[in-house]
């Protein structure tokens, strides 16, 4: 009976803060169709904490935005951005903007750390046989 209760309890969703959102230029529907996009890929991969995502635009920088990232990066939480200009943000030092190429606009990026990259390429070279 328990097991059957557990089932009918909501899950937890994850949540995705935005920031330069109305300033982004971007149109409602494209918008729309990517926070549906992040928020399926954040359920696919079995995240159900709190995200953050950047609407950059370098043609019309905000200062603001460089501050935001900070207390996520400390917590741990995963931070994205959209890029609307030409280029992405400059990241803090010791990290990079990853393109995540699974999105067909090739404008998402997600802040990943070069310590976090060095782990992932020494796992890469071990074969399992």
């Amino acid at each position: 009976m328990k097991q059957f209760l557990d089932f009918l309890k909501p899950k937890a969703q994850p949540t995705i803060d935005s920031y330069g959102q109305p300033s982004s230029g971007v149109e409602a529907e494209q918008i729309q169709s990517l926070i549906e996009w992040l928020f399926a890929s954040l359920l696919n991969a079995g995240y159900f904490g709190k995200s953050h995502l950047i609407w950059y635009d370098s043609d019309k920088p905000d200062p603001s935005l460089e501050q935001v990232i900070r207390k996520p990066m400390r917590q741990g939480e995963p931070v994205f951005l959209y890029r609307c200009g030409g280029r992405v943000q400059p990241p803090p030092n010791g990290y990079y903007w990853r393109m995540m190429q699974e999105h067909p606009s090739m404008r998402i990026y997600q802040l990943d750390s070069f310590s976090s990259s060095k782990q992932s390429i020494s796992y890469s070279s071990v074969r399992i046989l």
